[in-house]
């Protein structure tokens, strides 16, 4: 890469720290597992529709809408606690101090604006 073609990030953006291209990410081992329970929520979410069509009782409507939230909420700890067992832990593994501190910095603040986003 040429020095034309470095990205400079500008100085009122936030640097980012991308992860290498091919680095196998926390839930990987859990991606089966995480497709069916979305799969299976897509299946609900589908059903909330078809009860809106067929005008069901709306308090039957909110259940299934309160079961569905519940069960994106587990997914969402779980892809939490994976980011944190996987990302920020590996990224105390990193050889360089300096950059091993700005690394799990990173990491933590990646999950506490997530945890962040998900309590909104």
């Amino acid at each position: 890469m040429s020095e034309s073609e470095v990205s400079v990030p500008s100085p009122l953006e936030p640097a980012r720290l991308d992860p290498p291209p091919h680095e196998q990410h926390g839930y990987s081992s859990n991606k089966d597992a995480y497709l069916r329970r979305l799969k299976r929520i897509e299946g609900q979410v589908r059903g909330i529709a078809r009860m809106v069509d067929e005008d069901k009782y709306c308090i039957d409507i909110l259940t299934q809408v309160a079961a569905v939230t519940k069960a994106l909420h587990a997914v969402s700890l779980g892809l939490v606690e994976e980011h944190i067992g996987h990302c920020v832990v590996g990224a105390a593994s990193e050889p360089d101090p300096e950059l091993r501190a700005e690394t799990i910095d990173f990491k933590v603040k990646e999950a506490t604006d997530a945890i962040g986003r998900l309590l909104r």
